[in-house]
């Protein structure tokens, strides 16, 4: 039984990074199109995780966490609201982290963009799977 639980939770963690991927994808090329037309790090940041953000919802909901979503029918709002308020405190982590890795520390903006997106990725899958769905 426990095998079985460990098993679906693997399985589930590794939908939720098939979706990230393709998040992080998205937010990737939008982050380096907007970078590369000269926006400032923030407002960059801040649209091109929005972006993933609004893919991340669909895709989670529909594929990684189907299952539960079938035993919370009826709750696509509060899912909603709760992935938007994950997603905000999210994003506040990362906009700092980028901020303190290129700012303090001197990375260079992509490298420190993959660093955050590491932590954020961890954050998100527990987040989601624990309090959103």
């Amino acid at each position: 039984m426990a095998d079985k639980r460990l098993n679906a939770g693997v399985i589930q963690f590794l939908k939720f990074n098939a979706v990230g991927l393709l998040n992080t994808l998205i937010d990737f090329a939008v982050f380096t199109l907007l970078h590369s037309l000269g926006m400032i790090n923030t407002p960059a940041q801040i649209i091109s995780y929005s972006a993933g953000t609004a893919n991340s919802f669909f895709w989670n909901k529909k594929v990684t966490f189907r299952d539960r979503d079938a035993v919370k029918a009826g709750s696509d709002r509060l899912q909603l609201v709760k992935f938007i308020v994950l997603n905000l405190v999210v994003l506040g982590i990362s906009v700092l982290l980028m901020h303190l890795l290129t700012d303090s520390f001197g990375l260079q903006v992509l490298i420190a963009k993959v660093l955050v997106t590491f932590v954020t990725v961890i954050i998100n899958f527990f987040g989601s799977r624990m309090w959103v769905f």
